[in-house]
């Protein structure tokens, strides 16, 4: 059985047309409808979807049509002939484009065609029961075949929009994160750097205040290794003493020759 219809406009997902009354002897209605609304998102994306599809959704199947940029969609159960689905909507899509062809483009607000209602549940009616004599006739017209129509599956349709949405979310917070991160390692860096140059200023200067009464007394003056290790790094990072001045100063030192 025919369960729901629902046309839209590719360009945009808006709804265009429904079958008022699909749905109410359906168990989880709204959900469905929320796969179809999905559906229609991907569809106005650009994904590039056949333009004849059936997509397997838990107990039911979507069929659809794309012609004119207007997706005409019905939703069955699983045993209900392919063939006679696809019929149901080619016969929409005919009368729907004659009664409102020229106003689809135009069309603003969701539902402006919610009077085709009235067309839908009389054609509905006529595809309902499969044991009739017409639709007999139609299930074994050779010149409609549905053999080569796609049938995918319900998540690997949406699942690839979905998927794209989260890539292009994350990437774009990744970057803004970056960006964010590199501002404060700069901000701590400049911080780290200042405060270095302070203490070493500090610590230098007053090592080297300390330095001349040191080296009046060197004849008696014996300076363990690590101070002495010390006081040059010291003078090397601080940049006070040029190579020659450096070098006569550590060698003036007792030992020096040693270290």
């Amino acid at each position: 059985m025919v369960k729901l219809t629902l046309i839209a406009r590719v360009t945009d997902g808006l709804p265009l047309a429904e079958g008022l009354d699909d749905g109410r002897d359906l168990k989880d209605a709204e959900f469905y409808k929320q796969q179809v609304k999905a559906l229609f998102k991907n569809l106005s994306k650009g994904q590039n979807e056949p333009s004849r599809m059936s997509i397997e959704t838990g107990p039911y199947i979507f069929h659809y049509i794309i012609e004119g940029r207007v997706c005409y969609l019905t939703m069955c159960d699983r045993a209900y002939p392919k063939k006679l689905a696809f019929q149901y909507l080619e016969d929409l899509k005919n009368e729907f484009e004659r009664v409102n062809g020229n106003q689809i483009e135009t069309a603003a607000r969701p539902y402006a065609f919610i009077k085709f209602d009235t067309f839908i549940q009389k054609t509905k009616k006529l595809y309902q029961d499969t044991r009739t004599q017409r639709n007999i006739a139609k299930l074994n017209d050779e010149l409609y075949e549905v053999h080569q129509i796609m049938t995918r599956n319900v998540q690997e349709v949406l699942g690839v929009g979905e998927k794209l949405d989260q890539v292009s979310q994350m990437s774009s917070r990744l970057t803004s994160e970056s960006r964010i991160y590199a501002d404060k390692a700069r901000d701590l860096n400049r911080q780290a750097k200042a405060g270095f140059d302070s203490e070493m200023g500090s610590c230098c200067n007053s090592a080297w205040s300390r330095l001349p009464p040191l080296l009046d007394q060197k004849e008696d003056l014996v300076i363990p290794l690590p101070v002495m290790r010390f006081l040059k790094l010291v003078a090397q990072i601080s940049g006070f003493l040029s190579i020659t001045t450096s070098s006569l100063l550590w060698h003036s030192i007792p030992g020096f020759e040693d270290f």
